[in-house]
């Protein structure tokens, strides 16, 4: 059973093969009739969001609901934040209700962390600042081994806004963690000042390398987070590390071709790529939801309730 999920650090090769394997066996439940299963029946899990979010909210969601925890939804707007309420003196309230489980996205790197420190409740990290993203990241290592049916050797590019992404830190991680290596492409101004411990390849030219790769994985350019200018231009950018279709007809066939969402179509990759076969990007949609009931589910000790073999269809 993992105790609290707050950084692809935390795990190894095998605990990481243990959720994607455990998330497999959990998809299934997307096409039954009635999609949900009784694993977490009596626990509660709160959505603690900070930051705005559609993807990751919804799909956390989902996931519990389809293991049958009851879910509170909180939401910095319209809360008791709004009047100065303090990080701490939310977890207080949570934790004097009982939940089993918080699932946090903040703004702030390390707020998961400190979350552990006032709360009994498991801890699970949906994104903190620039710091990381684990379930993302456990998602899209899911998503290339059900593809390409292994992760050990394969060669993957992560192009774009690596500075801000904390995508891209925790999907590094887990890729080097698997075996893959890792290519880091783009502009050097929207690469991190520690790259050299990063453990991967760093490239500026995606072009010289699109022939050898296995995935290229094209992160968002976040405005939000820009301060400051970083490239000439969005068409610049698109011209040069864009994904288009002329780019992708030189990957080899079997290559695919990732992005996390939301998409900025026109520039870091056109339509006609987001819309390829090759792309996987609904895939991972889908593969979240599966890996995020994974996680919960041996985090609250569904084990003990059931294996997955005794919940899902043979």
């Amino acid at each position: 059973m993992i105790d609290d999920l707050l950084s692809i650090e935390d795990l190894d090769a095998g605990m990481i093969t243990r959720i994607l394997d455990t998330a497999e066996g959990l998809k299934d439940i997307a096409v039954r009739p009635i999609k949900k299963v009784p694993v977490l029946r009596g626990r509660t899990v709160c959505n603690l969001f900070y930051e705005d979010s559609t993807r990751t909210r919804i799909s956390f969601e989902v996931a519990e609901k389809r293991l049958s925890a009851d879910v509170i939804n909180f939401s910095a707007k319209g809360s008791s934040v709004s009047k100065g309420e303090s990080l701490k003196d939310t977890a207080l309230t949570l934790q004097a209700m009982g939940v089993d489980a918080i699932v946090i996205r903040h703004s702030s790197s390390g707020a998961p962390r400190r979350l552990t420190e006032w709360v009994d409740a498991k801890v699970l990290n949906a994104g903190d600042g620039w710091h990381q993203h684990p379930t993302q990241a456990l998602l899209d290592l899911f998503t290339i081994r059900e593809r390409m049916g292994r992760l050990e050797g394969l060669n993957v590019a992560i192009c774009g806004d690596v500075v801000h992404s904390r995508v891209a830190r925790s999907l590094v991680q887990g890729l080097r963690i698997m075996g893959a290596e890792v290519t880091l492409v783009g502009p050097p101004t929207l690469m991190p000042a520690q790259v050299d411990s990063w453990d991967v390849t760093v490239s500026h030219d995606l072009d010289g390398m699109l022939a050898d790769l296995d995935v290229c994985y094209l992160l968002r350019v976040q405005n939000e987070r820009m301060a400051e200018q970083f490239f000439p231009s969005v068409r610049e950018y698109a011209r040069i590390w864009g994904m288009d279709i002329d780019r992708l007809e030189v990957m080899p066939e079997h290559a695919i071709v990732m992005h996390p969402g939301p998409m900025n179509r026109g520039v870091e990759i056109s339509a006609d790529v987001a819309d390829a076969e090759q792309a996987v990007i609904v895939d991972q949609v889908t593969n979240g939801v599966a890996v995020r009931m994974a996680c919960l589910y041996l985090m609250l000790g569904g084990e003990q309730a059931g294996a997955v073999s005794e919940v899902t269809p043979a």
